[in-house]
C-alpha cells in the first residue's frame, strides 16, 4: 500500500472523533480485542498541553491510522491503531516515530517537566503481530496489565461481604460525593500511573457515560462516617457481544484508604461488587490488575478470578 501523507496533528473535530471510533471498532472486530482503552476514547475531544492527537488518512480521505500521546504523567503513554486493511504499509512505524518525537517535546506552555519523557506504547491483548512489531524495533515489555475473569452465578452463591463492625456500604451520590471520592481514590492509588491521577473532571466524564449506574458504585464508610473504601462496577452497554451471548460486568475500581488497609476491606468490597453484578444479570465478572500487584492478585485468586488476557506496555530496552 502507498503510505498516506501528510499526517494530521492537532485537535479532532466531532466528525474526526467519530471516524476514530469507527476505526477502533473495525480493528476490534478483526483482532478480537479493542485497540484503544477507555481513557483515550474519552479524551478524543480533549485539546490540552499534554495530549497529542495524530490521524493518518488514506488517499480517499478515510481514517486508517490514529495515535494519542498522553504526556501528563511521569512517562509519555501512547496508544495507536491501524486499520486492518492498511497494515504492513508503514503506518504503524510512522505513528511510532511520531510518538517518539512527541514524547521529547515540551508542552505548549514550555514547562520543563514535559520535556524528554520516556515513551511507553500499549499493545492491548499483546497479539502476535504487536509482539513482532515491537521486537523489530527493539521494544521490550515493561508492564503487564492482566485481564481477569470469573463466572457469576446467583448472588446467593457468591461470598458475603465481611465488613468490620461499624462499617457500612452505600451508593455513590453524584454531585455530593465527587470531591471526597476523588480524594480517596488519589490516596488509594497514589503512584499508580493512571488511576491515581483521576480528576473530578475525569469522574464527570464517566458519570456522563451511558453505562454509569450509581447503584453499582458503592462507598464504604467507617464508624466515624469517613470514606475508607469504594468499589465501582461497570456493565458496558451494547452487550451481549461475547461468545455464547454472555454479559460481562466489570469490577471497575476497588480502593481503600491507606490507613484502613490490612482489615480485609479489599476482599469485602470486591465481594460486594460481585454480588451487585450478579443481581444486575451479568454472567461473568472481569477486571484489570497490574501484573506486579501481588497483594491484589492474591485477593482476586481467592475470589476465583483467572487470567483471560494480557495488555502490555512496550518501551526501549
Amino acid at each position: 500500500m502507498r503510505l498516506p501523507v501528510p499526517i494530521e496533528i492537532g485537535p479532532l473535530t466531532p466528525a474526526a472523533q467519530d471516524a476514530v471510533r469507527a476505526l477502533a471498532d473495525d480493528a476490534a472486530r478483526h483482532d478480537g480485542v479493542a485497540p484503544l482503552s477507555e481513557q483515550p476514547l474519552l479524551r478524543l475531544g480533549v485539546d490540552d498541553a499534554s495530549t497529542t492527537h495524530v490521524v493518518v488518512r488514506s488517499t480517499g480521505g478515510g481514517t486508517v491510522g490514529y495515535l494519542q500521546v498522553d504526556r501528563s504523567g511521569d512517562v509519555a503513554s501512547a496508544e495507536m491503531v491501524v486499520h486492518p486493511q492498511a497494515r504492513r504499509g508503514g503506518i504503524g512505524s510512522l505513528l511510532l516515530r511520531t510518538a517518539q518525537r512527541d514524547a521529547r517535546l515540551p508542552d505548549r506552555s514550555g514547562a520543563p517537566g514535559q520535556r524528554g519523557k520516556p515513551l511507553r506504547v500499549w499493545a492491548h491483548g499483546d497479539l502476535g503481530p504487536a509482539q513482532e512489531f515491537a521486537a523489530a524495533r527493539d521494544l521490550h515489555a515493561v508492564r503487564e496489565l492482566l485481564f481477569l475473569a470469573r463466572p457469576l452465578g446467583e448472588a446467593d452463591d457468591l461470598p458475603e461481604p465481611d465488613l468490620p463492625s461499624g462499617h457500612a456500604l452505600r451508593p455513590f451520590r453524584p454531585g455530593q460525593d465527587d470531591d471526597a471520592w476523588v480524594a480517596l481514590n488519589a490516596a488509594a492509588f497514589a503512584g499508580h500511573p493512571e488511576q491515581g491521577r483521576l480528576t473530578v473532571a475525569d469522574l464527570h466524564d464517566r458519570i456522563a457515560e451511558p453505562w454509569f449506574d450509581p447503584a453499582g458504585f458503592l462507598l464504604l464508610e467507617g464508624p466515624d462516617g469517613a470514606l475508607v473504601g469504594s468499589v465501582w462496577t461497570k456493565v458496558a452497554t451494547g452487550q451481549p457481544e461475547t461468545p455464547g451471548g454472555e454479559v460481562d460486568g466489570e469490577i471497575y475500581a476497588v480502593g481503600t484508604a491507606p490507613d484502613a488497609r490490612g482489615r480485609g476491606l479489599g476482599t469485602a468490597l470486591t465481594a460486594a461488587g460481585l454480588a451487585h453484578l450478579a443481581r444486575a444479570g451479568c454472567d461473568r465478572a472481569v477486571l484489570y490488575v497490574d501484573g506486579d500487584n501481588t497483594a491484589a492478585r492474591r485477593t482476586y485468586d481467592r475470589l476465583g478470578f483467572t487470567t483471560a488476557a494480557v495488555d502490555v506496555q512496550y518501551a526501549p530496552a
